[in-house]
């Protein structure tokens, strides 16, 4: 251990370097490269807000000889000294999965996410619907039948009457579904002759559209949806940055940024309103060449923005049964999900986007869109050399035949704890007891080799990252059940789980060298909490309390 605190903390000069500011005081906690808890008490950040020393217990921060003194007349050593009265400093954290834009739009549309059964979802509309009588249409989304308890797919039907003429489009929680009602579909022009396009699925009453569109289907009524104005899109942002700031969360991957939500970054990077750090990744080939030209975008705004890779989607979600499985789902024996794209047609998308560089995301949840892309991946690393990182996203199901294919080719298991938790119930529905063996397997993603990067999905999930943590070295939800964890073979460690959401989620955007864990010189992204998160137990790592964040040395959020 003294060598690993040794080797982390190895920044010295034959004479004390200046610097802009010092964090003083603090009860420092962070992990090294190698994954090991170290401890602090000051953190030195210069001018660039780079973190230039780690100051361990035991030592004093650097001092000015009476040489020195003498030189610099009598001037401070440091521009700035904050002092944190010993609370607890941590890294900030890094959700490796999440969509910045949706976020700040949820937050301030109807949010069914809440809502126990289908009258209490209706009687939140109507509420909505009244207190809100300027809007023409209703937006928002959140909803979960099977947290209803509802055995079914809501319906048009079950929407009449509830909102008058006003048409009501609602997303399901995991967005691979959204709910309409009759108002809706007559503006769409929905009828019995309406055909899904390819990797969607229209659900059905009888020869009717029932109401809910699944996945590419969802296009058939989104493009009659008025879209938002940019300054609602400043707005959104604006609103998803605070409420990622205030959970501590100092970066993010954005996955599956449209060219509006790039537009709202750099307006935001412009008037020098960014503070959380955006790691974009452009919804499909196009977006990508359309923003970067032949290749990523150089890192902007101070380490603030750069799109550096694509997202592509293989499948749906497990709750509409959009996700792509070997074998039908048990609880719908005609149903095995659907393939967003061909395998010829993943490859060459894939390889448009390797050729110029970029880094490659591809959704895949289904056991059998994630064979379908790490075959791509194993085709494709024989022409694109190098650390390239590919990224799958989710990789929820897994034939375990498949696990040890996510050690080969850098490639990145992309996951996210919370997922299993609200998960496991439906999983268990959706597969059947024999074929959860590869479901959530964090842990045999790490026994094979591979890199683990966590994230939320949010709105999908809370943008929580205590709740992810907890969630990951114990596979309990917030209730504590089940009781010993479920499927606990694939717990991971509370260190593993941490450095998922800091330094793994880091690198795998390429970013390691920029942020994540607070080595000397990485941007100093930090955050003051409660309590020290390593030692308390996973009920009160849930309930942590982020007091301040600090992004590039430079306090941004202060809870009041």
């Amino acid at each position: 251990m003294r060598r690993s605190l040794i080797a982390f903390f190895a920044f010295a000069l034959s004479t004390p370097a200046f610097a802009d500011g010092i964090i003083d005081n603090v009860n420092g906690i962070a992990l090294d490269s190698r994954g090991q808890v170290v401890h602090f008490k000051a953190l030195l950040i210069d001018k660039e807000g780079r973190v230039t020393r780690l100051v361990p217990p035991g030592e004093e921060p650097p001092k000015l000889s009476r040489k020195e003194l003498k030189k610099n007349a009598g001037k401070p050593l440091y521009d700035w000294r904050a002092d944190m009265g010993g609370k607890t400093l941590i890294p900030g954290f890094i959700d490796a999965h999440g969509h910045v834009t949706e976020l700040g739009f949820r937050a301030g549309a109807l949010d069914l996410s809440d809502t126990k059964s289908l009258d209490e979802a209706k009687a939140k509309i109507a509420a909505y619907v009244a207190a809100n009588p300027e809007k023409r249409w209703i937006l928002g989304g959140g909803w979960n039948q099977e947290q209803w308890g509802l055995g079914r797919f809501p319906t048009a039907a079950d929407l009449e009457g509830v909102a008058g003429d006003h048409p009501i489009w609602l997303s399901r929680a995991d967005g691979h579904a959204s709910w309409a009602n009759a108002a809706a579909m007559r503006e769409a022009g929905i009828t019995a002759a309406s055909v899904a396009p390819a990797g969607g699925r229209i659900e059905k009453a009888g020869s009717q559209p029932s109401g809910v569109f699944v996945d590419a289907a969802q296009s058939l009524v989104e493009k009659v949806v008025p879209q938002p104005l940019p300054k609602e899109r400043d707005a959104a942002f604006l609103t998803a940055q605070q409420i990622l700031l205030g959970y501590g969360v100092t970066a993010v991957a954005d996955m599956g940024t449209t060219l509006d939500d790039w537009l709202t970054y750099r307006r935001m990077g412009d008037i020098g309103a960014l503070r959380v750090r955006v790691m974009s990744y452009g919804l499909g080939v196009e977006t990508a060449i359309r923003v970067g030209g032949k290749g990523p975008t150089p890192w902007l705004y101070g380490d603030h923005l750069r799109m550096g890779g694509v997202k592509l989607y293989a499948d749906g979600a497990l709750g509409s049964r959009g996700a792509w499985l070997k074998q039908p789902y048990s609880d719908a024996p005609g149903q095995r999900g659907a393939g967003f794209l061909t395998d010829t047609q993943l490859q060459n998308s894939m390889s448009r986007a390797a050729m110029d560089g970029w880094q490659v995301a591809v959704h895949a949840i289904g056991d059998k869109a994630n064979e379908e892309v790490l075959d791509a991946i194993d085709v494709l690393s024989q022409t694109y050399k190098g650390d390239r990182r590919w990224r799958v996203e989710h990789a929820q199901i897994v034939d375990p035949a498949d696990l040890p294919r996510f050690g080969r080719n850098t490639t990145i298991a992309s996951m996210q704890p919370t997922h299993e938790t609200s998960d496991r119930l439906m999983a268990e529905a959706r597969l059947g007891p024999q074929r959860l063996a590869g479901a959530y397997a964090w842990k045999s993603m790490l026994a094979n080799g591979s890199k683990l990067a966590f994230g939320s999905d949010f709105p999908v999930e809370r943008p929580d990252p205590f709740a992810g943590w907890a969630s990951a070295f114990t596979r309990q939800g917030a209730d504590g059940l089940p009781p010993g964890g479920w499927q606990p073979q694939e717990i991971v460690t509370r260190e593993q789980a941490w450095w998922a959401f800091t330094g793994g989620a880091a690198y795998a955007g390429f970013a390691e060298g920029k942020f994540g864990s607070l080595q000397p010189g990485q941007r100093a992204d930090f955050i003051i909490v409660d309590r020290d998160p390593t030692i308390v137990n996973a009920g009160d790592l849930r309930r942590t309390v982020v007091q301040q964040t600090w992004v590039g040395g430079e306090k941004v959020f202060e809870r009041k």
